[in-house]
């Protein structure tokens, strides 16, 4: 696995934070206009620095989305945590989940950069954030689950990408209305009705 430069626990020069921080405004800047697919060169390029100063802060591309979504990440775990004390937990995880879309959506083919972290576990800064959005969703869900608000076979990785799949499915289809039909769709979904208060069996495979 890659070792990922430890930025927080040592000082840098005063040149390096430079860098850093070009990069950073400069990442944001490509992302916002070419998508999260941006290229690497140009996002260097444009904060005035060598390819190789890119790698030596953000080996992968993930790396550095995760550092410019920095904020913005601990926003939406926070919130998360913070709705765990509104009253009505079915409502406060469907509010959440309608937040994360947002925050899914910040570029153009974000989702598909984050959604990735959900699926399959690499060694990035990205996936540490997914991890603690996940666990963010996750107490939500639990708690609505056991007001018996919400199905209790809901998994939150899956809620979590079927969300995903809402902002994506808006994105290609350039349609703004489609992620409010079907974050309705999954929200009904995700409903407990008579039959699904019950605990079902689980036949999803354990990875």
């Amino acid at each position: 696995m890659t070792a990922l430069p430890d930025l927080a626990s040592r000082p840098l020069r005063a040149d390096a934070r430079r860098n850093l921080d070009t990069l950073i405004a400069a990442a944001d800047a490509e992302f916002a206009e070419h998508g999260a697919t941006a290229s690497l060169e140009d996002i260097a390029r444009r904060a005035g620095v060598g390819i190789g100063t890119l790698y030596r802060h953000f080996p992968t591309r993930d790396d550095l989305i995760a550092k410019v979504l920095d904020e913005s990440t601990k926003t939406i775990v926070a919130r998360g945590r913070a709705l765990l004390d509104e009253p009505g937990p079915g409502k406060q995880l469907t509010r959440w989940i309608t937040e994360l879309v947002g925050y899914v959506t910040t570029y153009r083919g974000l989702t598909a950069a984050l959604a990735a972290g959900y699926v399959a576990s690499t060694d990035t800064q990205l996936c540490s954030g997914c991890t603690a959005i996940a666990d963010a969703g996750a107490a939500l869900l639990a708690r609505a689950q056991a007001a018996g608000e919400i199905r209790s076979d809901a998994d939150v990785r899956e809620v979590i990408l079927s969300a995903h799949s809402a902002a994506w499915i808006a994105e290609q289809t350039k349609d703004p209305g489609a992620v409010d039909r079907l974050l309705g769709i999954l929200f009904d979904g995700l409903r407990a009705g008579p039959k699904s208060r019950a605990a079902r069996p689980n036949k999803r495979k354990r990875r």
